[in-house]
């Protein structure tokens, strides 16, 4: 039986914080590529990674990488590399458009997280202002939730990649964005994320922190960023805010 599958919640002292966590917010912001679903599910975001590299190289601007920043899996890694040499210019606006493109192909084949869905609609129903706060295009997040139905628990608070991309998590600025637009405190708010630098994003915006792991290794890393709340699965999530 998978964390995902599991039918019953144990009451431990993880699922006390947890819920500590889920009565005290009054506003929940969502990581959108793992949270909400796993957008490359589909796609392979290495694959995306290689396409952008390969992309520089038909510029003629591959030595702007460093070799393990040509085959790092993660698109954002290399997009981040070259804002590093070549801040705010067209060629970095170029580079993200590409990568835009395909986080937008992508939508069509992503993998819901189970029980995101109906945590999103729960919450939104009894009241909790929702945003989604992400590193990924803003467009991507707004197309994938369309399709889903569920844009309108959200609108008009997603806040994602923007031309400046020095303020991506772990920059809290997307975090900082929705908190202003919500008139939100951040104690009385919820980062919902699956990576350090969510995390980080987070405790620099001084939001309480839920980490979703969807594996062990995802749960090792969150660990050792210094999240103390960390689930496998949403579900115990909605079922405690089915019980508030």
């Amino acid at each position: 039986m998978t964390p995902d599958t599991a039918q019953t919640v144990p009451v431990t002292e993880e699922t006390g914080n947890v819920r500590e966590l889920i009565t005290g917010a009054r506003f929940v912001l969502f990581d959108f590529d793992g949270p909400v679903c796993r957008l490359f599910a589909g796609l392979s975001a290495e694959g995306v990674a290689k396409d952008l590299v390969s992309w520089l190289e038909r510029q003629g601007l591959k030595e702007l990488l460093t070799q393990s920043e040509r085959v790092h899996p993660d698109p954002h890694v290399v997009l981040h590399a070259v804002n590093k040499r070549h801040p705010r210019s067209d060629l970095v606006d170029e580079l993200e458009e590409l990568l835009t493109q395909h986080e937008l192909k992508a939508v069509d084949s992503a993998y819901p997280t189970p029980y995101a869905d109906p945590l999103i609609r729960t919450w939104n129903a009894v009241g909790i202002r929702l945003a989604v706060a992400t590193n990924n295009s803003p467009r991507t997040v707004a197309e994938y939730l369309h399709g889903r139905g569920l844009l309108e628990c959200f609108t008009p608070h997603v806040y994602g990649r923007t031309s400046d991309l020095d303020l991506l998590k772990p920059n809290p600025h997307c975090l900082n964005r929705a908190l202003r637009a919500m008139g939100a405190h951040p104690a009385d708010a919820l980062m919902i994320g699956d990576t350090p630098s969510d995390f980080e994003a987070a405790r620099r915006a001084g939001i309480p922190f839920l980490g979703y792991a969807r594996n062990e290794f995802k749960e090792t890393l969150l660990r050792r960023a210094g999240a103390d709340s960390v689930v496998h699965s949403l579900r115990p999530v909605l079922d405690l805010v089915r019980q508030t």
